[in-house]
């Protein structure tokens, strides 16, 4: 339920709507650690709910097959149900590193340091368009690397 709560919240109103709580958890709401806490928060909830997709997806034949050859639910998880869900997985953590990449730009509007700020910072705020411009080629360069990265080690483990 939290996940159907937390998911569809785009994450610039996430850091503002939860600013009391990230005062009480951390003393804080604008820096570093006011950045991290509702981006932990934001990742956790999706991290969840891949896994929980992936997972489901399964293919429940395989999952009986092993079942009838005796194997417990603990063996059945490691030697079935992850290994056929790895590649999966991986596609959506590099999703999710995606998405880590671009909550911590937007955590520049809270000051929360990186490419983010940077770019409000030396860029928007100084009206210096080639600093934001340099800061979106990296930000699309660590993407396209991430994401090849994800690609090959998902067609890695793919056994099908």
């Amino acid at each position: 339920m939290i996940v159907n709560i937390v998911r569809p919240i785009p994450f610039i109103i996430f850091i503002t709507a939860i600013r009391p709580l990230t005062l009480l958890a951390v003393g804080a709401t604008i820096g570093v650690s006011a950045a991290i806490f509702p981006m932990s928060i934001m990742v956790a909830v999706a991290i969840g709910r891949i896994v929980e997709q992936n997972l489901v997806a399964v293919d429940p034949g395989v999952v009986e097959a092993a079942r009838s050859m005796g194997a417990g639910r603990l063996r059945i998880l490691f030697t079935v149900v992850i290994p056929e869900a790895l590649a999966p997985l991986i596609l959506g953590y590099t999703f999710m590193f995606i998405g880590i990449v671009d909550m911590s730009a937007m955590a520049g509007y809270i000051g929360g340091g990186g490419l983010g700020d940077f770019a409000i910072t030396y860029g928007y705020q100084q009206f210096n368009w080639a600093v934001t411009l340099v800061t979106v080629v990296i930000i699309i360069a660590i993407v396209q690397g991430a994401q090849l990265l994800g690609n090959v080690l998902a067609r890695r483990v793919l056994h099908r």
